[in-house]
């Protein structure tokens, strides 16, 4: 028996338009981010789209090993950073999570984006989440399980506790992972497990080993895979930014969003080095027909052998 509730199944395998939105969040400042969101769904729902997916930390700073390395030290600047980083953090239940929902209510679309999330009861830590928000607010907060190397400095350990899809109305089961979550692959399991026809990786790598890894996953999980990073040029950082950033460095993430297909096939993108939409048509019933052949949860998953687990008396460790 599963662990997640039973979600209602999906009556009709329709054709939803996805947007993946790369672009530069204000940086350091939440509230002229948040209109940049405001913004840019409006562009993506003009084109038609009714899911529109945003980067990794897009609200309103993902910290960059490019330049946060220094963070993970006393040195000046850092204590700066972090009350400034927090002050530019985002509540689940706050003023600017409500003005998101109610653009998505004007605009009658869904939106998932990365945030830099404070805890909801006192100032304390920060988590780098993933909300999917609709027209009543939010319907799926994830919190980062595992920040990557220098992300620890800033971020907390998710609980684990979300890892699971969300099933949009009238829309799609939709599911995911943050960054290198993505690697992960009893994270990715725990996903599955829900049969997300979406998948949503908001991300800061701009590699082409990324771009492999979602053409796998797409495969892996019969979903569409939606990949969104930043495009982060150094001029977007505030004269005042309270770190050094390094010297000749132009760009600090050069993007490639990207949708896959539940075939392996990239379907629009990837695009590099410029802000930008990319948009595509997701038939559901590709999901559907990609289960026929390899259902990763379903007839392929062998739970009962691979769950893991203590071992079996006799079995090698």
């Amino acid at each position: 028996m599963s662990r997640w509730p039973t979600l209602p199944a999906v009556a009709e395998f329709g054709t939803l338009r996805v947007a993946a939105v790369q672009a530069t969040p204000v940086v350091l400042d939440a509230d002229a981010t948040v209109d940049e969101v405001v913004r840019l769904l409006g562009e993506a729902a003009d084109q038609g789209a009714t899911l529109v997916v945003f980067p990794e930390c897009f609200v309103s700073l993902y910290p960059s090993g490019a330049w946060a390395a220094a963070a993970a030290t006393w040195s000046d600047g850092c204590d700066e950073l972090w009350e400034r980083m927090w002050a530019s953090s985002v509540d689940v239940g706050g003023p600017l999570v409500a003005r998101m929902a109610a653009a998505c209510a004007e605009r009658g679309v869904h939106l998932a984006i990365g945030v830099n999330e404070r805890e909801d009861a006192r100032p304390g830590s920060l988590y780098n989440s993933l909300l999917v928000i609709g027209p009543a607010g939010v319907v799926h907060r994830h919190r980062k399980l595992m920040p990557t190397m220098h992300e620890r400095v800033f971020h907390g350990v998710g609980a684990g506790d979300d890892l699971g899809v969300v099933e949009l109305p009238g829309a799609a089961r939709v599911g995911g992972l943050i960054c290198w979550e993505n690697r992960m692959p009893l994270a990715r399991w725990a996903v599955y497990e829900g049969g997300p026809q979406i998948w949503l990786a908001p991300t800061a790598d701009d590699s082409d080993g990324w771009i492999a890894s979602m053409r796998h996953i797409a495969i892996e999980s019969g979903a569409f895979v939606v990949s969104v990073p930043q495009y982060i040029p150094a001029s977007a950082f505030p004269d005042d930014f309270p770190l050094a950033l390094p010297d000749g460095v132009d760009v600090f993430g050069r993007g490639g969003a990207c949708i896959v297909s539940p075939g392996g096939r990239v379907v629009a993108g990837p695009l590099y080095d410029e802000a930008g939409i990319v948009v595509a048509d997701c038939d559901l019933r590709e999901a559907l027909h990609a289960k026929r052949a390899f259902d990763v949860a379903g007839h392929y998953g062998r739970a009962d052998v691979l769950r893991p687990g203590p071992r079996a008396p006799g079995v090698a460790p």
